[in-house]
């Protein structure tokens, strides 16, 4: 048999392979979609009901009212407005914390991959094992650290801890060793160019993808952030969403004489899933752009 005819046939085998594979592949990630999306289908299919409704019917069939219109009204309005005050927290921690984050994940991992200085490999040391200890692990040392500063109970306790992203510093430092050319930077510098205006004008473009991927990592964890708020906040109106609604949950399901509010939890938990699902979605367009241009030789 001659070496073309081999490699027809491997080929053909290759392609049938696919083929036969395909449907399987299919199923797997239609089950894997399924499972991403059927909760949320439930939180939007639960959030239209009335308590009683919330309570007896079917949990992936609407109720006998649509009351989500009016279940977001009270929300909204259900102890003073708690839940508004809740939902300004979360943005203002996620645009200090996740925004800081992101800002010095860029610095320091800019100047980690370009600049030599004395340290440098401690400090890198110091980063990777950020990055290998569990975030969990470290609040009961980060609430005790703060307790002595006297920060607890105030947003700082909540915002300055969210400032270090060790993956985010890393994954900045690996893009810049590949993504940044040092001969751009060298030239800029003969040509009078600053440090300053160098990172700015050249280097933050040619870094868009890791800033944006951070960026959305940030802002993920500071949202969904629960253990950090619960353990450092004792004040409802310092609560963000995560903490707040797991109140809300307990009032409703806890206590020997729960209150009638579970159709305000589910409504709660909708509204908090959207404005994520908004950002991920605007930023995702830029990140797969940025993604697309990095990976094209100049």
């Amino acid at each position: 048999m001659s070496k073309a005819s081999r490699q027809g046939i491997v080929k053909a085998g290759s392609r049938n392979s696919l083929v036969r594979h395909s449907p399987a592949m299919f199923i797997f990630m239609l089950l894997l979609a399924l499972y991403s999306l059927v909760p949320l289908l439930w939180l939007v299919i639960n959030a239209t009901k009335n308590q009683s409704d919330v309570m007896s019917t079917f949990g992936l069939w609407f109720g006998h009212d649509f009351n989500l219109v009016e279940n977001i009204k009270e929300t909204f309005t259900y102890k003073g407005g708690m839940f508004a005050k809740w939902l300004l927290n979360t943005f203002v921690y996620v645009l200090i914390g996740a925004g800081g984050a992101t800002f010095l994940a860029t610095l320091a991992g800019y100047a980690l991959a370009i600049f030599d200085f004395p340290g440098k490999k401690g400090i890198l040391a110091t980063v990777i094992g950020g990055i290998a200890i569990p975030s969990t692990a470290l609040v009961v040392p980060t609430f005790l650290l703060f307790a002595k500063l006297g920060l607890t109970n105030t947003p700082w306790s909540v915002i300055i801890p969210s400032l270090v992203s060790p993956f985010g510093l890393y994954l900045v430092m690996s893009y810049s060793l590949t993504g940044v050319p040092k001969s751009i930077i060298e030239s800029a510098r003969m040509d009078g160019a600053g440090e300053f205006r160098i990172f700015a004008q050249i280097v933050v473009p040619l870094l868009s993808p890791s800033i944006i991927t951070v960026l959305l990592f940030a802002i993920v964890q500071t949202w969904n952030n629960y253990f950090l708020p619960l353990i450092m906040l004792n004040d409802p109106k310092w609560y963000p969403l995560t903490v707040g609604l797991n109140e809300w949950n307990d009032q409703a399901t806890g206590s020997s004489t729960p209150e009638p509010i579970y159709n305000l939890v589910i409504t709660g938990s909708l509204l908090t899933v959207i404005p994520i699902i908004i950002i991920f979605l605007m930023l995702q367009r830029y990140w797969e752009s940025g993604l697309t241009a990095g990976s094209v030789k100049q």
